[in-house]
């Protein structure tokens, strides 16, 4: 899937979004989104502050957050401090991003440095303790 198909849909092609009706045995409902994208100017970068769960079905404000981010400005700083859940699809973004964007990452949360370390993206990306730190480096 590329980066805009998942900005665009925000999910994959052909999967049900409804959110409402009777679901099968294996489908559970669909939880509402629980995620927030705050974009904002700091030490001379664009800093996106992303906060709650991402994947297939709540990347999509992210990725046109990121993506708005780093058409405007050559150094994006992802604050993602406030992020509680992610998966290869907001991996899967952070690698897309770095590839248009000389993109950072401050403050990670024990879930983003997990998939961060265990993927080896860890040593791809810039990752800091705070925006601060990742708008500097």
């Amino acid at each position: 899937m590329s980066w805009n198909e998942v900005a665009m849909t925000g999910h994959a092609v052909g999967a049900d979004r409804s959110g409402g009706g009777a679901t099968g045995p294996l489908e559970a409902p669909r939880v509402p989104d629980r995620s927030a994208v705050t974009p904002y100017e700091a030490h001379g970068a664009r800093v996106v502050v992303a906060s709650g769960d991402y994947d297939m079905q709540t990347i999509a404000p992210l990725a046109a957050a990121l993506r708005a981010a780093a058409e405007e400005h050559p150094s994006v700083v992802l604050d993602v401090s406030g992020v509680t859940f992610a998966d290869s699809a907001f991996l899967n973004l952070l690698i897309l991003t770095h590839r248009t964007t000389d993109l950072r990452l401050a403050g990670p949360t024990a879930p983003v440095r997990r998939i961060l370390e265990l993927t080896g993206v860890d040593t791809v990306l810039k990752v800091r303790e705070t925006v601060e730190d990742a708008a500097a480096c």
